[in-house]
């Protein structure tokens, strides 16, 4: 079957697609180094902006894949959905006319996870209501590499619809997942490839900081996370009120981060002793950073004796260094063996079953601990089931490229399901097999 591909970045869905048997006739990518990249890698020019695109010059196609732009939908944006007049628009009004125009049998989107949720559900709503309209019957979860033995937690919204005279989906199913008993990112990582960008030095002390603090605390005590270092001393109100609304002289009777007293200063510098979470304008803090305050101020009076050491080289980190984000539960405490982040959340530390989402910030590119050093691209397209491309030349754009890529493999699995069993399967046949687990 013939399929477009729009919003096309490194080419998830052309791949995920071809793998099938099926042909790419159309591809749209307004980012300029990318629309070359992919008439390099597929063989077909690119239009830019679908915007600036007329439906009558898409040429005829079976099935039309979109990733359209996630930013206005986004826990991590604005969260502006269709009012976002840069990305926001183009389902309803670029996409849309495209199905009207060209009726496609099959339709596949994907998207964040947080789409459905936005805007108290009404952009879902009318996604949903706008594609039944063009008579489609459509179905929608979110899936993720490593439910299909890719070790990448990255979940997505996925968005299937068939439409015409045997426009149901009552023969369709969702990919079965795979056993994640084994999954380990190792299995991706080339071992201290070439080129590899380094942690530097002060990454490295960092670490090593933080794996002292971690070896002091008892092993009979489970490490607290988040551990929030600048919590280690600091008495500031935070239960019914906050800093911002204590007068100076109240404020100057507690002592902010590590200890610090705030006596003697004036509310500005007073401020600066604070941790930016605590200094903000806000009547009351959110019950789960109180929550945070709560237990790390109650971890650090109950093991006093082993961290009161460490808080003066705490505080000579970055704000966002002295968090330490512990998510390997009991395993093996130490730092080196596990995947690292350095977020602005903290130093993040995590198991190596799982590589956490790649992202558009380059600042949460995984770390493999053992190496000390940041995964290459290679890898990176290997998590998102695209080693068989060229990537840019440049590290830093192919992953943020990749952040922003659909997984091909998952594409693939669910492209099988939804048009292949359509003409292979009968509905009530494709039922029985699924109940059986066959399919």
């Amino acid at each position: 079957m013939k399929f477009i591909d729009l919003f096309a970045g490194l080419g998830g869905f052309h791949v995920g697609l071809r793998d099938l048997g099926h042909e790419c006739v159309f591809a749209c990518e307004r980012n300029e180094t990318l629309a070359k990249l992919y008439e390099q890698n597929f063989g077909i020019k690119c239009g830019g902006d679908i915007k600036d695109i007329e439906a009558i010059d898409i040429p005829k196609h079976d099935i039309l894949c979109a990733g359209f732009p996630c930013q206005p939908f986004s826990k991590a944006g604005k969260q502006e959905g269709f009012e976002d007049k840069q990305n926001g628009t183009y389902f309803i009004k670029d996409i849309v006319r495209i199905l009207e125009y060209h009726k496609p049998k099959y339709i596949i989107l994907e998207n964040v996870p947080h789409l459905k949720k936005q805007d108290n559900m009404h952009t879902w709503e009318v996604i949903s209501k706008k594609l039944k309209k063009l008579g489609y019957d459509i179905d929608s979860t979110n899936l993720s590499p490593h439910q299909f033995g890719i070790p990448q937690i990255r979940g997505r919204l996925f968005i299937v619809g068939i439409r015409g005279p045997e426009g149901s989906l009552d023969y369709f199913g969702w990919p079965s997942e795979k056993d994640r008993s084994t999954l380990d990112i190792r299995n991706i990582l080339d071992k201290r490839p070439n080129g590899a960008k380094r942690l530097s030095e002060n990454q490295i002390k960092c670490i090593d900081l933080w794996q002292k603090i971690i070896n002091a605390i008892p092993k009979d005590t489970q490490i607290l996370s988040p551990l929030w270092s600048m919590e280690f001393g600091a008495n500031y109100p935070f239960e019914e009120t906050t800093p911002a609304y204590c007068k100076v002289d109240e404020l100057g009777r507690y002592r902010g981060v590590f200890g610090k007293k705030l006596k003697g200063f004036s509310k500005k510098k007073q401020y600066k002793f604070l941790p930016s979470y605590a200094n903000r304008k806000q009547r009351k803090f959110p019950d789960w950073k109180r929550d945070f305050i709560r237990e790390n101020r109650k971890f650090y009076k109950e093991n006093k004796k082993v961290l009161k050491p460490f808080i003066k080289e705490l505080s000579q980190l970055p704000p966002s260094w002295q968090k330490l984000e512990w998510n390997c539960l009991d395993s093996k405490r130490n730092i080196k063996d596990y995947i690292i982040q350095f977020r602005a959340s903290g130093v993040r530390v995590k198991r190596t079953n799982y590589a956490p989402a790649l992202v558009l910030t380059s600042t949460q590119i995984p770390i493999v601990g053992w190496e000390e050093r940041y995964i290459t691209t290679r890898e990176a397209a290997r998590l998102q089931s695209l080693e068989t491309i060229e990537l840019p030349d440049s590290q830093r754009f192919a992953l943020r490229a990749l952040g922003n890529a659909v997984n091909a493999k998952v594409v693939s699995l669910v492209g099988k399901q939804l048009i292949l069993n359509s003409k292979q399967v009968k509905p009530m046949t494709a039922k029985i097999m699924r109940w059986e687990g066959r399919y």
